[in-house]
């Protein structure tokens, strides 16, 4: 294949495939050879070409296509190429013929060569092992722009078409794809799988998969088959699974009113008693395989065939702790909602990701909260919503809509706003709109888009139609803009003074306005109101809607009730007062005691209220129960104990002391050892306290901690170290070792290598990372790069303590060039930079780190590293505040030592 730099230069350096012709059909036939890993395959492509041309221009990367293959056939006319030249950069191939192609549909066909790799993208290797022989599986990968990788298509998500798949794979390997199997053929070593015809779909949610599998299987009430694939021997670990799949198919088509009723939300149950459908559209498929893979990255929705990384498919009861059943049903829900949002209407491009992602990651909890009412996991979705506040409060964020100019730049935007922000500012939508009205405008959208693409603004179209209300204008605030308001609150006699600015963890202000659904209640949830705040101002007179509470004197007033907002609100001394009196009185929802602590947090880190006030609301906490509100206490303890250490290092012990007691109640009330019938949610909660209390010096709780790894170093089995208990204990001893001693680290490398467990291989690396002694870290982060880990947990180790964050920076710019290599363009690599940059607290540290990647820019890291930068200036402009604070080290010393 010819490679120039000149001809058809027009087609170089754009984002989009020109529209000369359209995909319709493919038929892909594909023989991977799993020992010398490579692939052959051929395509033929029925395709409508509309417009006058002797030019076709599709996708290819990283493939060796046969030019003499290449040939387009047309009312039984064989036109031959005369050109066949490939882009890599562009990742494109032009083929151009001698004359002008027929106007219509015609047949282009071509064979072409590939390469498995170990990139997780594309047509890959993964690898495992048999009856202790290594092994090699094939596994697909395509979202967002590698099918290109695996054969030549129109890899756009607008360009739909329907795939019908050949494999040609060893005769005792499982080979499985979108659709069911209607014919295998055997010829001696190999056999020839023949699969149906798939509905019509874009080329990212094409999949196969080639290994030795066994698998649990289960069946809808309507009839859809559903099996979970697992290695041999790992059935066991996939039922979980299977059961929450085999539930959310019913959920999202019908809903069980009768049996979910008593366990759901008020909003939940208006909803389901309005509809007991949700998308009122089946699952399109006469089946359904969820496949666990030893190397992949997250999981991915093909139509189908869905594939996971086994930590997010796989729970084993006696081993798995109850944060990972949590994920298994999470992620499950949410791959099966890109079934009809993402798979069934799926995104024009990737302009659009957020209709796939966010609306997925929504629906999930919808899913989640229905069939595990106990797990509370609206208030969960708080932690959610909060990454999504942290991203969108960089100046270096994006809008949600994010122009997408080269495919390099796809990957960066699989993130917390797509996500996150997605998710939220839908559930802010729907509590505006109300869930009837919201539910049903899903259910057309959903019908009328069915095996089509849309855009965001056809979704704002069907629910101002069916609202009624001005959609379009709410939300294209939220979405065409970056960044999210801070509502400055004020109040004078009986009048509230509403304020909003843009809020910038830098402590700047934006240029950004909002269109902003306020909801607030005073003294009581039954008194509240709502209005949307339209301008940068606003009062209003709370006296009418008070009532009797006025009577008592000044009330409290909560505003964005419940966080159904995606914005901070900030607060004046005297509603602040009043706010963290009524969460002693225990008063407040744990959504609102949840978005008050992470607004205080977040205005903290940027600057306008100073750690001291932080730190005194955090002492109103010291009776909290509910898991949600005490895991962010914990996680924002831990934050500011680490910053301190960098602003006023002799302050530290005493906040520790602070932090323990703070903690310490919650702790005995959960003791050590889980109770018969306890919740999921204490469960979980125990783990995070002990991790804490380890964290913060805890004698006692490192002492016992001790005490139970040496009995579990010595029997597996025992009852001692159950699987929630496990990260609090590693850490513990990780923590509690000297320089010198380096016994835990070789005990706990000991248990990594003999479990099979993938969870508990990333929950030993994360734990791993806490190491002090730069020596140890550094092996450790060598050992990262070792065989022994494979690509997509290595990431699990990089949140490195304080004291090793210079080790870490110095190791990942001697291995750059490696980690570039081995890892290349995509999620991973970015990962590295922003676990090791972001952490620093000094501006000198920030121009290190520029002047470094200076001269090793590449389009796909561009955003992460300038977002981990920007950190490194909030980090160290939140030290030098701290570091002016006047009342901060009495206010410490009295909250350390104060009796309650």
């Amino acid at each position: 294949m010819a490679e120039q730099t000149q001809k058809y230069s027009e087609f170089k350096g754009q984002p989009r495939l020109p529209k000369f012709a359209i995909p319709k059909r493919y038929n892909l036939k594909l023989k991977p050879d799993l020992t010398t890993c490579k692939f052959s395959g051929s395509v033929q492509i029925s395709v409508d070409v509309v417009s006058d041309t002797k030019l076709l221009v599709l996708n290819a990367a990283e493939l060796s296509v046969n030019p003499k293959s290449v040939k387009f056939t047309s009312n039984n006319k064989v036109a031959e190429a005369v050109e066949v030249e490939l882009s890599e950069h562009d990742e494109i191939v032009v083929i151009e013929f001698k004359e002008s192609l027929p106007i219509g549909v015609g047949f282009l066909s071509m064979e072409f060569e590939g390469t498995l790799t170990d990139r997780m993208k594309g047509f890959y290797r993964s690898s495992y092992e048999h009856n202790g022989v290594k092994k090699n599986m094939a596994v697909t990968k395509f979202e967002p722009a590698d099918a290109r990788r695996c054969f030549p298509c129109w890899d756009e998500p607008a360009c739909k078409a329907t795939f019908k798949v050949t494999l040609e794979v060893p005769s005792e390997l499982v080979a499985l794809s979108n659709m069911p199997v209607i014919d295998e053929k055997l010829n001696e070593d190999l056999k020839t799988v023949y699969y149906q015809e798939s509905p019509i779909m874009s080329t990212y949610l094409v999949a196969v998969v080639v290994g030795l599998f066994d698998y649990v299987e289960d069946y809808t009430p309507d009839g859809i088959i559903v099996r979970v694939y697992t290695q041999v021997g790992k059935t066991s670990q996939g039922k979980f699974a299977l059961d929450v799949a085999v539930k959310t198919l019913g959920l999202y088509k019908e809903y069980d009113v009768h049996y979910f009723a008593a366990h759901l939300t008020d909003v939940i149950q208006h909803l389901l008693f309005k509809k007991n459908r949700y998308f009122e559209v089946p699952y399109s498929l006469p089946k359904l395989d969820m496949i666990a893979i030893p190397d992949a990255v997250g999981a991915m929705e093909n139509y189908g065939l869905v594939t996971y990384r086994e930590t997010t498919l796989l729970y084993d009861d006696k081993h798995s702790a109850a944060a990972n059943k949590q994920t298994v049903a999470i992620v499950v829900a949410h791959e099966l909602a890109h079934q009809w949002f993402g798979n069934l209407v799926t995104m024009e491009w990737w302009t659009h990701l957020w209709l796939n992602e966010g609306f997925a990651t929504w629906v999930s909890y919808l899913a989640a909260d229905s069939m595990f009412p106990d797990w509370q996991i609206w208030t969960q979705f708080l932690d959610e919503s909060s990454e999504g506040l942290r991203l969108d409060g960089l100046a270096e964020s994006h809008p949600i809509e994010v122009d997408i100019n080269h495919a390099g730049e796809i990957d960066e935007i699989f993130d917390a706003i797509s996500y996150w922000k997605g998710a939220s500012v839908i559930r802010m939508l729907q509590s505006y709109l109300g869930p009837g009205s919201f539910q049903r405008a899903l259910a057309i959208y959903t019908k009328r888009y069915a095996c089509s693409n849309a855009k965001t603004e056809d979704l704002w179209s069907v629910l101002q139609e069916e609202s009624g209300e001005l959609v379009n204008k709410l939300m294209n605030s939220w979405t065409k803009q970056q960044g999210y308001p801070v509502v400055s609150v004020k109040v004078k006699d009986h009048v509230l003074e509403f304020e909003q600015s843009q809020f910038l963890l830098s402590g700047s202000h934006g240029e950004g306005q909002w269109i902003v659904p306020i909801t607030l209640c005073c003294g009581s949830y039954d008194a509240r109101t709502r209005f949307l705040l339209q301008t940068k101002s606003e009062s209003l007179n709370i006296k009418e809607f008070l009532g009797a509470s006025t009577a008592s004197g000044s009330p409290w007033c909560k505003i964005n009730v419940d966080q159904t907002g995606f914005f901070r609100v900030k607060y004046d001394e005297d509603l602040s007062a009043r706010l963290r009196d009524a969460i002693e009185r225990k008063s407040l929802s744990a959504s609102d005691k949840y978005g008050i602590l992470d607004d205080y947090y977040a205005l903290s880190m940027a600057c306008q209220l100073s750690l001291t006030s932080l730190l005194i609301l955090m002492s109103a906490y010291r009776e909290e129960l509910d898991y949600t509100v005490l895991s962010n206490l914990i996680s924002i303890a831990l934050k500011v104990a680490r910053i301190v250490a960098d602003a006023a290092p002799e302050l530290l012990d005493d906040l520790k002391l602070f932090f323990i007691n703070l903690f310490q109640n919650s702790a005995q009330r959960l003791g050590w050892d889980p109770k018969q019938g306890e919740s999921h949610l204490d469960a979980m909660l125990r783990g995070e306290l002990l991790t804490a209390l380890s964290a913060f010096g805890h004698d006692i709780t490192l002492d016992e901690a001790s005490r139970r790894f040496q009995i579990f170093l010595d029997d597996r089995n025992t009852h001692v170290l159950p699987p929630d208990l496990r990260k609090a204990v590693y850490v513990a001893v990780v923590l509690k070792v000297s320089k010198s001693d380096r016994t835990s680290y070789d005990s706990l490398l000991r248990i990594y290598r003999e479990t099979d467990l993938s969870e508990e291989k990333t929950r030993i690396l994360g734990s791993l990372a806490s190491y002090r002694d730069p020596e140890i870290i550094n092996e450790f982060l060598n050992f990262l790069l070792s065989s022994e880990v494979r690509s997509q947990d290595a990431v699990c180790g990089l949140s490195v303590s304080r004291e090793a964050r210079e080790t870490a920076w110095n190791w990942l710019k001697e291995n750059w060039d490696h980690l570039s290599k081995t890892y290349g363009a995509g999620f991973l690599i970015t990962r590295f930079i922003s676990a090791i940059v972001s952490p620093f607290t000094s501006y000198d540290k920030a121009k290190e780190v520029e002047h470094f990647f200076s001269s090793r820019m590449k389009p796909y890291i561009a955003r992460t590293l300038k977002q981990s930068i920007e950190r490194v200036h909030i980090n160290s402009a939140w030290v030098k505040s701290i570091q002016t604070e006047k009342h901060l080290a009495d206010v410490v010393k009295e909250l350390a030592y104060r009796k309650y």
